[in-house]
């Protein structure tokens, strides 16, 4: 049996592939850098080892995947090659695993992690499902009906995929360091539909998802009155959101979702979009919904001192700035709002800067983290001080100054970004501890 090695394992996408290969009975280790991240935890707890890089990790009769973010001279793969050991990119690996499942990829620039996250909690109650999702998380069943994966747009890496359903949440520019313009992601969505074999579920309420021309059937859905799936917020409360849904003009009840913000409701449509091509019953769909616990860094909570909630969530994109502040002033409407942002890669702020500042202004204050420079992006001409330009009321953050958020009660502080900003939360919560 042959023994998976994984080449940055510790890659959210990565460590859930290698849980869901060592579930499925495999032989899985992989190696990486020594700093923690989180996406190592679950690797832990199953027992799958983690070595530092080394060429000495690649035997004879191994299979190795490699994290895209390393490339041909990587002295890892260099020594697979020397010695005939196949090697698989990333996405090229899942996209073959996924064939022979019915198998959905959940795509769109924003909302992927957390639409993943649900479909994977509803069809895994209801029938086995295997899941990839964007957090970390992954998990194997040997039975599976079906697979469902998390499928990124940059580089075009999905187009390795050939799904039988594919969620597109919405259709926005971004990854300036690989996109050229809004027309060259549009194209790359109508790529991944050209290769879609049963149908589309798509949001009809964004306006480039209109663009596309489906090869087969495309259900739309969202808040506008032309979707074949459409949904009216009834209520938000501490517990979440109430929403009525209706397809094709028959209603389908009211279903209730422990999240917060117009972005979560379409979520859960998309999910209901699926399950209602699968003809699954829309009773299971509606409790499974509601018992949903969400998924890691999106919008994750923690009740601190002197009443404060510390909420620590991915959005790195002026839409998921905007989403994630409307989804904190829903639930928490009464309370000041201090955002802690940290951008992500150098392209990405500056092909943003003045929609940055347009967002973030959103919240009561503002505090901003340095640039965090990807490992394929680690520098460029921007400087953290240009964003602040546009922010005149905003202060610069680091770990060592976390003495500056002290004086906070009973607030909202919302540590956002893709990079390392849960070390300013960790340093806060140790200042005080």
């Amino acid at each position: 049996m042959t023994t998976y090695h994984f080449i940055g394992i510790k890659g959210s996408g990565m460590s859930a592939l290698a849980q869901i290969l060592h579930d499925l009975g495999h032989q899985v280790q992989g190696s990486d850098v020594a700093t923690f991240y989180f996406t190592q935890q679950p690797l832990e707890e199953k027992g799958i080892p983690i070595y530092p890089f080394s060429k000495e990790n690649i035997k004879p009769g191994m299979t190795v995947v490699a994290g895209n973010a390393f490339k041909e001279d990587h002295e890892e793969i260099e020594q697979a090659r020397a010695i005939g050991v196949p090697v698989y990119r990333y996405h090229d690996y899942l996209g073959q695993l996924t064939q022979g499942y019915t198998n959905v990829a959940v795509t769109g620039t924003h909302g992927k992690t957390s639409t993943t996250g649900l479909l994977a909690h509803v069809l895994s109650a209801i029938r086995p499902t295997s899941f990839l999702i964007g957090d970390g998380t992954g998990k194997g069943e040997k039975n599976s009906q079906y697979f469902v994966y998390e499928a990124c747009e940059y580089r075009r890496h999905f187009l390795a995929y050939h799904p039988d359903y594919q969620i597109i949440t919405n259709i926005d520019f971004d990854h300036p360091d690989y996109f050229r313009d809004l027309d060259d992601v549009v194209d790359a969505f109508q790529s991944l539909a050209n290769q879609t074999k049963k149908m589309i579920v798509a949001c009809g309420d964004d306006p480039h998802v209109g663009r596309l021309e489906s090869p087969i059937d495309m259900l739309t859905y969202g808040f506008k009155p032309h979707n074949e799936l459409q949904a009216e917020i009834l209520s938000a409360g501490e517990r979440g959101m109430t929403f009525a849904a209706w397809y094709r003009g028959e209603q389908l009840g009211e279903f209730h979702l422990p999240l917060y913000g117009r972005h979560n409701v379409l979520n859960a449509l998309a999910v209901i979009g699926v399950c209602l091509a699968e003809k699954l019953p829309m009773a299971d769909v509606k409790h499974h919904l509601a018992t949903f616990g969400g998924v890691k860094r999106r919008f994750s909570e923690k009740v601190w001192i002197k009443g404060n909630i510390l909420i620590d969530d991915y959005a790195h994109h002026p839409a998921e700035i905007r989403a994630t502040i409307e989804a904190a002033r829903i639930k928490y409407p009464d309370r000041k709002l201090v955002s802690i942002f940290q951008p992500h890669t150098f392209s990405r702020t500056e092909a943003f800067l003045n929609e940055f500042a347009e967002a973030l202004s959103l919240a009561d204050e503002v505090y901003l983290c340095d640039i965090f420079a990807s490992a394929r992006e680690k520098q460029g001409t921007l400087t953290i001080e240009d964003l602040m330009r546009k922010l005149p009321a905003s202060r610069l953050i680091s770990e060592a100054t976390v003495d500056q958020l002290h004086h906070y009660s009973n607030a909202v502080l919302l540590f956002m970004g893709a990079g390392d900003i849960q070390k300013v939360q960790h340093a806060l919560e140790k200042s005080l501890s």
